[in-house]
């Protein structure tokens, strides 16, 4: 599987067979996605202009924007319900969280999930195996909670997203008020690139990759 990211909550994520996911594609942020950037399909967690500009993403994608359980090629998925906020959705809606199912691997993307790590919320998401999770506070859950959700999930690999760059022009938290959270012992910070693949495997301590934004597609 390959997960490529290009920013904010914006990911292709691609099984071995080909088929290709794209979520959350943004747009009005201080930077776009890269032209010619196509997928199968889209999923998008909720409506805000940050994470549902599904005409961005070529190749005619099947769009996936409601809860249910889905297939398309070899990935099969499920979209859950959660909340934008921590207000049952008072303050800022809804919001979907998707659990792919891709080369026998579970990756969660969390969206815009604004919710306090209730055991209730831990148990929709987990198990999993690649986190997805927004981390920089304002408009989702904080640096503190993404902690505490990873340490109940325990996945094998986390990406973080949804934090301040130099380019965006919304104001969030850093990465480095989440990764700091870690100790050496249980998490490995990982500084990666635009893409990685990942295979299944076992580790005493979990990758916390942090990601450049892809400029560019193929």
């Amino acid at each position: 599987m390959k997960i490529h990211y290009f920013g904010h909550s914006c990911f292709r994520l691609e099984s071995d067979a080909g088929t290709s996911i794209v979520t959350d594609p943004f747009g009005g942020i201080g930077f776009e996605l890269p032209a010619g950037l196509r997928a199968d399909a889209v999923t998008v967690s909720h409506g805000h202009y940050d994470h549902c500009r599904v005409n961005a993403v070529g190749g005619s994608p099947a769009v996936y924007d409601r809860a249910g359980c889905y297939a398309l090629g070899d990935i099969s998925f499920e979209a859950v319900e959660s909340y934008h906020d921590d207000a049952q959705g008072r303050k800022r809606g809804k919001n979907l969280i998707f659990r792919f199912q891709i080369d026998g691997l579970t990756v969660c993307h969390l969206g815009d999930l604004g919710e306090e790590p209730t055991a209730t919320r831990v148990a929709s998401i987990a198990p999993a195996d690649v986190l997805l999770i927004p981390v920089g506070g304002v408009y989702t859950i904080d640096a503190a909670a993404a902690r505490e959700y990873v340490g109940r999930i325990k996945p094998a690999a986390v990406i973080p997203m949804h934090y301040q760059t130099a380019d965006l022009n919304m104001r969030l938290g850093s990465v480095e008020a989440f990764t700091g959270l870690f100790s050496g012992r249980e998490a490995e910070i990982c500084p990666a690139g635009s893409e990685i693949e990942w295979k299944s495997g076992s580790s005493d301590r979990i990758k916390i990759f942090v990601m450049e934004r892809s400029r560019t597609w193929n």
